[in-house]
């Protein structure tokens, strides 16, 4: 009788995935490139914190019969034409070209619907998604790509991009399948090469710039729309100070949980901090600046329901950017066209393929044949009915806290799970009722 198959016993060092990437380097000799987000499961995350519903202490609303608001203006009291938004959730930024013109014009549409923003990404504003955003907001990048004065004119927002949580320091990328011809002349680009844009603007070399750049857009602008500033969440603190020096209306970053068209796989794993230790440090530091009621904090990175909506609230964040969740509301890692994604190499909960351009589902391409599988009307409905649960899961959570403003929710109503997550956010650890635990004393 043979004696039993062991299971393998793995270095814990040299594992089968370390091996691959360094075998796969070997035979590419370059750094790997994927889409969207960390792969690591060890982060410290929102799911470490739990909200402290009302009881006999505190009384809960009702929620068919007592008002929960939901509205948020930026720039108020500021410029001439503030951005309101009707919930709390804004549509991050994601170009013409790294994503179809079909979900491109879905995302206007639900967002129009829902009244809040979408956002151009880089590349330009390309005219249909202006025709379908009531509230559009524009990125000026280091690039500069398809960015004229005119655009800027049309704008709702102008969001000045310097760094994305999925790869801060390192500037964007799109590959050559996906530069086709409109998107080439969008950005005056070749077609069909590889783009690769600049990973900081070209007229400023700090803060004091920064303030003159800040001066150049409201000029452009006639001083009319709100001007943010979007950084990815690494030095945290002191990016929020200077731009708070700078006096933007709104501060916008995403952790490193946040998700990406295309990307170095070894920065989305290896660089930026995560989302719920960087709400906290910037909410802090816009406080120590005396700020923090004037300019408004925008916070994106792994967002995916309302529960992790308002715990970002809860810790000083005043909107969600979202990018990911709207996009798998569209589509994205649904289960059809399996033979897509098996010639990708991949599954449909595992796609990391955005990079491509092959996108099975017809999102993240510019393949007329792919993207004709996203029918805009029903992808529109999709993401509209998505924005719509998670803006009642925002509700029932500010409710059951006993609030009748999502924005008063605050990290009194939360406690952590986890001593790590308790230091990072100042919440306190449950069971510990706010005290100070007796082993803190020695």
């Amino acid at each position: 009788m043979k004696p039993p198959l062991r299971p393998p016993t793995y270095s814990g060092v040299w594992h089968p995935n370390a091996i691959d990437e360094i075998q796969e380097k070997a035979e590419l000799g370059r750094y790997q490139i994927r889409g969207q987000a960390t792969k690591r499961h060890d982060l410290p995350s929102l799911d470490d914190l739990v909200f402290t519903p009302a009881g006999l202490s505190r009384m809960a609303l009702e929620g068919y019969r007592e008002k929960c608001d939901t509205r948020v203006t930026i720039g108020e009291g500021r410029v001439k034409r503030p951005l309101v938004l009707e919930r709390p959730i804004m549509i991050a930024g994601m170009s013409f070209g790294a994503l179809s013109i079909n979900a491109k014009r879905a995302l206007a549409i639900a967002a129009t619907r829902c009244g809040i923003s979408t956002c151009t990404g880089e590349g330009g504003m390309h005219p249909e998604e202006r025709q379908y955003s009531d509230k559009l907001v524009v990125q000026y990048l280091p690039s500069r790509y398809g960015t004229t004065p005119y655009d800027l004119k049309k704008a709702d927002m102008i969001e000045i991009g310097a760094g994305q949580g999925a790869k801060p320091g390192t500037g964007g990328v799109l590959l050559g399948l996906k530069m086709s011809d409109e998107v080439a002349a969008m950005r005056d680009l070749p077609p069909g090469v590889d783009q690769r844009s600049g990973c900081r603007h070209p007229d400023w070399m700090g803060v004091d710039d920064l303030y003159m750049k800040l001066e150049e857009l409201r000029e452009v602008t006639n001083y009319e729309v709100p001007i943010s500033i979007k950084v990815g969440a690494a030095r945290i603190a002191n990016d929020v100070k200077l731009a708070a020096k700078a006096d933007v209306d709104a501060i916008v970053f995403d952790g490193m949980e946040g998700g990406t068209a295309a990307s170095p796989t070894i920065q989305l794993d290896h660089a930026g901090i995560p989302t719920v230790a960087a709400i906290a440090e910037a909410a802090e530091a816009l406080y120590e600046m005396g700020k923090k009621e004037e300019i408004k904090l925008i916070v994106g990175g792994g967002i995916k329901n309302g529960a992790d909506a308002a715990k970002c609230i809860a810790l000083g964040a005043d909107i969600v950017y979202m990018g990911t969740a709207p996009m798998i509301a569209l589509n994205c890692h649904k289960p059809i066209y399996q033979e897509d994604y098996e010639r990708l190499g991949t599954t449909p909960y595992e796609c990391q393929h955005c990079h491509t351009g092959l996108c099975p589902v017809g999102i993240t391409t510019q393949l007329p044949k792919l993207i004709a599988r996203l029918d805009v009307e029903e992808a529109a409905q999709r993401v509209e009915n998505f924005l719509n649960a998670m803006t009642m899961e925002l509700q029932l959570f500010a409710r059951s806290c006993g609030k009748n403003k999502v924005s008063d929710l605050d990290p009194n109503d939360m406690r952590a799970l986890t001593r790590d997550v308790s230091l990072m956010t100042g919440v306190p650890m449950v069971g510990l009722n706010g005290r100070t635990p007796m082993w803190a004393k020695y």
